[in-house]
């Protein structure tokens, strides 16, 4: 039985009055010798399809969700993966992106945690294969638990380093388990707030380890998925090492982990580094680093990340000039990061 009682959203054409129909939107319609799909690569965020409280900097949640019952129990995480794949086949969405902790819940243990994503991993496959849906990428949430406030793989706390490494060991396994095209790095606790007791040269130091560890892993795993860097310039962290893409790039050559990685470049993320979003992904281009989107829209005089869709016309089209000059994507897809309104 569906969880949401409507038919699924289909092409009805600009003259349409359906509120659910897509008006321009059409899969299969070839554009510039590809289809839509092919082009877009439409891709689905859990953390805030499902997960996505309604709360904003100085209010609580105000969502409420008749399929989930509040707990964190692994039922109730595998139920609601089982809605979020309704939900993508009444859109029309064929991807998904994910963390670890937003599909299944953190335990009092590692252990206990890996056992809970195993559990929820077994679903999320059983329904990839009932519907088709695929993994566009996986990542680990190295940010929301209390162990990582002064950064993951720069954590001046060695116990810390080693159970970010574990954690994502583990996360990178059930992306690989899972058919995932990618993987992604986001370090919003990688950086510092005050330069006065920090080394930055010696945490660029440990990051770098970190990365090449999983590279090492990558291979040793047989994983063939692309692996990203997602730049952003601060929030949590006051001044975080990806900040832009030119900076990621930078710490990427340096340290020989360029032919690794590509980026994914966020809209919001290139507002708050003071750039436009076709800046940021003209200079991944150029570069040959640019992998995948992740499309959203901040306000320009808001100073954080409000992660609004996309609506602004201006903005879509410029973004999709330069995925147009770079030819497509190939692993990568367009995510939709953006809060349900």
């Amino acid at each position: 039985m569906t969880t949401f009682p409507c038919d699924a959203v289909s092409y009805e054409g600009p003259s349409s009055k359906n509120p659910l129909a897509f008006k321009h939107y059409n899969a299969t319609e070839v554009v510039a010798g590809k289809t839509m799909a092919e082009w877009f690569r439409f891709g689905c965020a859990y953390w805030h399809t499902m997960r996505g409280t309604g709360s904003d900097p100085v209010g609580m949640g105000t969502a409420a969700h008749p399929w989930d019952d509040g707990t964190n129990s692994i039922a109730n995480a595998q139920n609601r993966a089982r809605v979020f794949f309704d939900f993508m086949e009444k859109v029309g969405i064929d991807y998904y992106c994910f963390h670890d902790r937003d599909v299944a819940p953190e335990c009092a243990t590692l252990a206990e945690s890996n056992n809970a994503l195993d559990a929820v991993a077994d679903v999320l496959e059983e329904e990839q294969k009932r519907t088709g849906k695929k993994l566009l990428w996986g990542t680990a949430c190295l940010f929301s638990h209390p162990r990582y406030q002064q950064g993951a793989a720069t954590s001046p706390n060695a116990h810390v380093y080693a159970y970010a490494a574990a954690q994502v060991k583990k996360a990178m396994e059930v992306t690989h388990r899972l058919g995932g095209e990618g993987y992604t790095f986001w370090g919003g606790r990688e950086g510092y707030s005050t330069i006065l007791n920090t080394n930055i040269k010696r945490e660029l130091d440990h990051l770098a380890r970190f990365l090449h560890m999983a590279v090492d892993y990558k291979k040793e795993i047989g994983f063939k998925g692309q692996f990203y860097i997602e730049p952003k310039p601060q929030e949590p962290t006051t001044h975080q090492y990806d900040s832009d893409a030119a900076a990621c790039l930078n710490f990427l050559r340096e340290y020989d982990l360029l032919e690794h990685f590509k980026l994914n470049i966020e809209t919001n993320h290139a507002t708050l580094a003071g750039h436009t979003m076709e800046h940021e992904l003209t200079v991944a281009f150029e570069a040959g680093a640019l992998g995948s989107i992740d499309a959203n829209m901040g306000t320009p005089n808001v100073g954080w990340d409000t992660d609004q869709f996309p609506t602004d016309l201006y903005l879509t089209t410029h973004t999709m000039l330069v995925l147009m000059k770079m030819g497509g994507f190939t692993t990568g897809g367009m995510n939709f990061d953006a809060k349900r309104r």
